[in-house]
């Protein structure tokens, strides 16, 4: 582990540090918090920003499955907030930032609802519920079971000639860009970066179906629909002010077909705290260290 990721570890759990090590520790973080201290952060998005299952889940309404340890946790000890307010919540969609989102045990408020014009910071992981990723999910799973070794899942998204998928991205580019134009107006003092999704399937190869129940063809097409949503909400990003938070690239070989330790993203059937085939503590981890080096 880099020396300044494992001293915003230990600074976020409290772990004392003999004093050679406190003193590297403010060598390394000083630069960084220096630049960032006082801001004022609010965290908004779906479950890869919520960190559902991961220990300890916090804050209300109990159906948004957020962790103390999710990224933006990470984020806030990092950059120093004097303020951190944390309303993604799991399931949420573009249009769950003007509207109220009923969740298991209550409902979470409108997520711009956190934002002001005193507002410094804002990180905004969304779209991928937009596109139906619970529905990609189980339906891909369901097929495999008739043809492992196909593409049986490019082939129900690919039917009679139209992409579903590709179609569902094009549409979602236009939410995506009014997504980041609302912060903007609502926020207009803050830097804003939106947070694009970590690997899921193996960068390369036909992935590790049963353990991952995806046909062998069908990887290489889920990929594909990963990297062109990465892509879009990467020019929303350019086309509408803000970062591009770009989690992909430092997540390859870290995968959910990898082993407990190495994947930041669990399987079908987790190894560590986290829900299936979203990020764990690791996966969390990491993604914090892409937006903090984006902020700093």
């Amino acid at each position: 582990m880099p020396v300044a990721r494992a001293a915003r570890r230990a600074l976020r759990r409290g772990t004392l540090l003999p004093a050679a090590a406190a003193g590297l520790l403010v060598l390394v973080l000083l630069p960084q918090t220096a630049r960032a201290s006082g801001a004022s952060y609010v965290a908004l998005g779906d479950s890869y920003t919520a960190g559902p299952f991961i220990p300890d889940q916090t804050g209300s309404p109990v159906g948004c499955l957020r962790s103390s340890n999710d990224y933006p946790a990470d984020v806030a000890t990092t950059i120093g907030a004097s303020t951190y307010t944390n309303v993604s919540c799991s399931g949420a969609t573009t249009a769950d930032m003007t509207q109220p989102q009923s969740v298991t045990l209550g409902t979470n408020p409108p997520q711009f609802g956190a934002l002001s014009s005193s507002t410094t910071v804002v990180t905004v992981g969304i779209g991928g519920n937009d596109i139906g990723f619970y529905d990609i999910v189980k339906t891909c799973a369901e097929e495999s079971l008739t043809n492992p070794f196909g593409s049986p899942c490019k082939s129900h998204y690919t039917a009679g000639g139209t992409d579903q998928l590709a179609r569902a991205i094009q549409n979602l580019a236009p939410k995506i860009g009014s997504v980041l134009r609302g912060i903007h107006a609502l926020a207009p003092n803050a830097q804003v970066f939106l947070v694009g999704y970590p690997v899921i399937v193996p960068n390369s190869g036909n992935g590790c179906w049963p353990l991952v129940p995806i046909s062998f063809g069908d990887v290489p097409y889920l990929r594909g629909v990963e990297l062109e949503l990465n892509a879009m909400l990467a020019s929303e990003a350019a086309a509408n002010g803000a970062g591009f938070v770009n989690t992909y690239a430092d997540s390859i070989g870290h995968d959910a077909c990898q082993a407990p330790g190495t994947k930041w993203v669990e399987g079908l059937i987790p190894t560590s705290p986290a829900a299936p085939f979203h990020p764990n503590q690791l996966g969390e981890e990491h993604m914090a260290d892409q937006v903090i080096a984006a902020i700093g």
